[in-house]
């Protein structure tokens, strides 16, 4: 058997054409070979070479600053993007709106079952994700500006009936190039992963790759003997790899987008939770977490997404209650306690780490029990956006996928946007200055989560901010709880486009102990029958 050639980051830059469709296996951070994507800006910036490339990734990509998929954010180099989010590299997210590549938006989950089904050369994928939403081919096809809506091939189908049921269809691509992070490769091109906090979905992509007739190169930080790797640590198999590039400067490789290296993220330790993840202070995001975490039961599945839902992991840990759920992220880590903010995906004591595909697989079959997502915006129906936000493009992430399959989806997030200021104090919610901009709307410019479909399927559905809790019924959106110190009329309904309905009596008064320092109440609620 050929064995892989071991090359420079120079050399990897170099292989790189002009018009080349790119494939990459990352998240945030995590799995990206930071090191050839610097040496590609630094040739395209003196050279204009390689150019008018494509970049087909499922995660968002970046540190929501300058590094990741930002490299290529230059006119003429990267000109076609085709993701699951955007919002974590701003260079890029500006090209889209300024309407200079063509750039298309689809679920995170989709994308990783694409490639998948590239790599047994399958026609494309049938699935239901996305259904009813602005991806669907019936709105707009998952295009992101008015450059891909003029001028880019439609890469979705609505197929009305098939089997007597509707789906849509998301057809192949052609890839030239797969580009992945490993920690080790042997002289066969072996990979192993045993630094990286995620698997992520390396052989899906690498499969794909290689199913198109085109090349893999990966970037690790040591090569070992032909033999010396344990077989079982084995990620992605020498047979599928065509380049190593030992990285040159380690210090550019980063375990998350916040986190050079933890070694309670990839398995290596356990630490004591409790004493050593970030306390939270007594704010408004704690006081919607707890409101969150009450919903959860002992033995429930559950995923927490990124902003201020991936704090209910460390409000479980506080209250001692982190073991009696398993908690699962979208990037393929279960067990554990989520990290927050810039270590969203990766997990404090992680027990085991899928092929992010395969962890979507779970999400589709309605293996989630409770999903915990942020609130951006929501219309009279309780259909959400999380895609375009007061015209600025964010991206669907695994959204799409989680939210219309968890029998209980829980939005959380501030009532209003744009510089909302509150507190907590004397155990009341207090409104310093509202945010410019209503959550709460008549009708959002785009869809992410269809209701209606979400409740056809037996799910519950529920609104929590940080003065009021609003539940999606059959009848409508009810407003069922208010914060101590909120005023109904005009910080509640004042603030919204749209009247909920309102129970006789009015809405009961959220749990007082929620707006105490110390709660203590969890595991008794978790535990009951």
């Amino acid at each position: 058997m050929a064995k892989p050639k071991v090359i420079s980051v120079k050399e990897a830059a170099d292989l790189i054409p002009d018009g080349a469709t790119i494939a990459t296996a990352a998240f945030g951070l995590a799995g990206w070979p930071e090191e050839i994507a610097l040496a590609m800006e630094e040739k395209f910036l003196k050279t204009g070479s390689p150019g008018n490339l494509t970049h087909i990734h499922a995660a968002g990509i970046g540190d929501w600053k300058s590094r990741g998929e930002c490299h290529w954010a230059h006119d003429g180099m990267l000109t076609k993007f085709i993701g699951s989010h955007a919002g974590s590299s701003p260079k890029l997210l500006k090209q889209i709106s300024d309407n200079k590549i063509l750039a298309w938006n689809f679920p995170l989950g989709t994308i990783l079952q694409v490639f998948r089904e590239m790599g047994r050369r399958a026609p494309g994928l049938l699935t239901k994700t996305g259904l009813g939403t602005f991806i669907d081919p019936r709105n707009d096809g998952g295009k992101l500006n008015p450059l891909t809506k003029e001028k880019g091939e439609d890469l979705v189908k609505y197929i009305p009936d098939f089997e007597g049921e509707e789906y849509l269809f998301f057809k192949p691509w052609k890839l030239d190039f797969g580009f992945m992070r490993g920690t080790t490769a042997d002289e066969n091109g072996n990979i192993t992963c045993e630094k990286e906090a995620l698997n992520l979905e390396m052989l899906s992509v690498a499969q794909a790759v290689k199913a198109c007739g085109g090349k893999v190169i990966v970037q690790v930080e040591s090569l070992a003997k032909a033999g010396t790797l344990n077989p079982k640590l084995v990620k992605v198999p020498g047979i599928y790899v065509d380049y190593i590039v030992v990285a040159e400067k380690p210090e550019n490789i980063m375990q998350t987008q916040g986190t050079k290296f933890n070694r309670s993220f990839c398995g290596e330790v356990k630490v004591p939770v409790k004493q050593v993840m970030p306390e939270i202070p007594l704010d408004e995001k704690k006081i919607m977490v707890r409101r969150a975490a009450m919903e959860l039961r002992e033995g429930y599945k559950a995923n927490f997404g990124i902003g201020t839902p991936t704090f209910t992991g460390s409000v479980l840990a506080e209250e001692g209650c982190d073991d009696l759920i398993m908690m699962i992220s979208e990037s393929g880590s279960i067990g554990g306690v989520p990290g927050g903010g810039l270590d969203f995906g990766a997990h404090w004591n992680i027990e085991a780490s899928c092929d992010q595909g395969d962890h979507f697989s779970f999400f589709d079959g309605g293996g989630l029990d409770v999903g915990v997502f942020g609130l951006s915006e929501v219309d009279k129906d309780g259909n959400v956006n999380t895609s375009l936000l007061n015209g600025k493009i964010m991206g669907v992430g695994g959204f799409a996928n989680i939210a219309a399959t968890a029998k209980h989806a829980i939005f959380v997030g501030t009532f209003t946007a744009g510089g909302i200021k509150c507190r907590v104090e004397d155990g009341k919610m207090v409104i310093e200055q509202e945010g410019k901009f209503k959550k709460f709307v008549k009708e959002c410019p785009q869809l992410t989560f269809n209701a209606e479909q979400s409740l056809k399927a037996g799910n519950t559905i529920l609104f929590i901010t940080e003065r009021c809790v609003i539940e999606r019924t059959e009848e409508g959106m009810v407003l069922t709880e208010i914060a101590p110190g909120i005023d109904l009329q005009t910080q509640i309904l004042d603030q919204m486009e749209f009247k909920p309905i309102i129970p006789e009596g009015g809405p009961k008064l959220m749990d007082p102990a929620l707006f105490q320092p110390e709660w203590g109440k969890l595991k008794e609620i978790m535990t009951q029958k």
